[in-house]
């Protein structure tokens, strides 16, 4: 087996997948490789440090179980600060150049610099056929509600859904490092770090928003390799779980209780971090509805991104799951069939859209509806087409526009919801 470094050189000579894949195929039985890529490629091994200096002396040479052993001691948190400074300056000035430049540093500053990734390596290895994987970062992502709304019923946990950067903290040796959702290490919000860098955070994982009042200078800063200026930002946190859990991919606690302990430990925050707001609504009373219809009416009101809407009795799982469903901030209006229009195309002679004018809310609309509705309602409502006109429909769209002539109102995105009375004219 190659030395490891000249492994990355002989990597970064070729952009081809199929060289570099080749390349590791060729070295990834070495042990020693194995250790080094899990060290960089796993996000969830951290040193400690932001700085690590270029190759400047003439060191010998340094053996790979003296890193290793060195290393270890900043991931778990024994050297810290200077004192981890003073072990990194030690370990470059007895490496050689090319193993400082093209192994060590690299490892430390956790990027291997040669187009090969987590996913490259697991390919090869899963190829292979051996016993060796790096892990991948993964956290829970939500599925679009709008298309499951058969999973939207009973109890339900709903939260504004802000429009900011997503950051998992987590939180080891009692120092927290922020990641993105693909796990990658955020530098750039210290005094968040700090203040979730507590004893009694040790071992916790939180979930949530880094938010400030102007997103999109927010977004400028947060991969700034210096100078970064984030102090008016706050961490707006929406859920938690043990980190065991978290790595193991699933939580043991459901939804409301993951909260209620997110809640208890509120205490201990202080101003930088904040908890997202959310209600406890049934969806099957019509209590709830209404309840879920302010809060709809509150995220368009002030701006929020949409929201999340998180069945009670559901669990924390690190991949695209239905425990998290988003919806966008809509409108819906009544307003009352003038026509009613066949459809084209494979819905001939079904209904192709209702026709629809009245007024909501003091503005005048006019317009066709023709989503929302499925193949049985097509057929159905064009059979009975001459008892509809003059019905009133309940329509939810994305927002309201106004006519290029400007004499009316339309709708983006309209989508019949439900009729809205049993006689014409009637509004219940």
């Amino acid at each position: 087996m190659e030395d490891p470094w000249n492994i990355i050189k002989e990597l970064e000579s070729d952009n081809s997948r199929l060289f570099k894949e080749a390349i590791v195929e060729k070295n990834l039985q070495s042990v020693t490789f194995q250790e080094g890529l899990s060290m960089c490629l796993d996000p969830l091994v951290t040193f400690g440090v932001k700085q690590v200096p270029e190759h400047n002396s003439k060191g010998k040479g340094l053996d790979w179980n003296t890193f290793k052993d060195s290393v270890n001691l900043m991931i778990n948190r024994e050297k810290t600060g200077h004192a981890a400074r003073d072990l990194i300056i030690e370990l470059m000035e007895k490496s050689t150049e090319i193993q400082w430049s093209n192994w060590y540093r690299r490892i430390l500053i956790k990027d291997l610099r040669c187009g090969v990734s987590q996913k490259t390596v697991n390919n090869v290895a899963k190829r292979m056929d051996i016993d060796f994987r790096v892990p991948v970062f993964s956290c829970m992502l939500a599925h679009d509600g709008a298309k499951h709304p058969k999973k939207i019923n009973g109890d339900c946990l709903v939260e504004y859904k802000y429009d900011g950067v997503r950051v998992i903290a987590i939180v080891k040796n009692g120092k927290a490092t922020l990641y993105s959702r693909n796990g990658k290490i955020f530098n750039n919000f210290p005094h968040i770090e700090n203040s979730l860098s507590k004893k009694q955070f040790n071992n916790l994982v939180f979930d949530g928003e880094v938010m400030s009042d102007d997103f999109q200078a927010l977004m400028k800063q947060v991969y700034r390799k210096s100078g970064a200026e984030t102090d008016d930002a706050f961490l707006a946190l929406f859920d938690m779980l043990p980190l065991k859990e978290f790595n193991a991919g699933k939580s043991k606690l459901n939804s409301l209780d993951r909260r209620n302990e997110l809640n208890n430990l509120s205490k201990d925050f202080d101003n930088v971090i904040k908890l997202v707001d959310f209600e406890i609504i049934n969806f099957d009373s019509d209590e709830g509805q209404n309840q879920f219809a302010v809060m709809n009416k509150d995220a368009l009101e002030k701006g929020f991104e949409g929201l999340m809407i998180k069945p009670c009795d559901n669990f924390y799982e690190c991949k695209r799951s239905h425990a998290w469903l988003k919806i966008k901030p809509f409108i819906e209006v009544t307003l009352k069939i003038i026509n009613i229009q066949e459809g084209t195309g494979k819905h001939e002679g079904k209904l192709g859209a209702f026709q629809v004018e009245g007024k909501d809310d003091g503005k005048f609309f006019s317009l066709s509806v023709g989503s929302g509705l499925t193949d049985d309602d097509r057929e159905k409502f064009w059979r009975l087409k001459d008892k509809l006109i003059g019905r009133l429909i309940e329509i939810r769209a994305d927002a309201i526009t106004k006519s290029i002539e400007g004499e009316f109102y339309s709708l983006r995105f309209p989508r019949f919801k439900n009729f809205r009375g049993f006689e014409k004219d009637e509004k219940i």
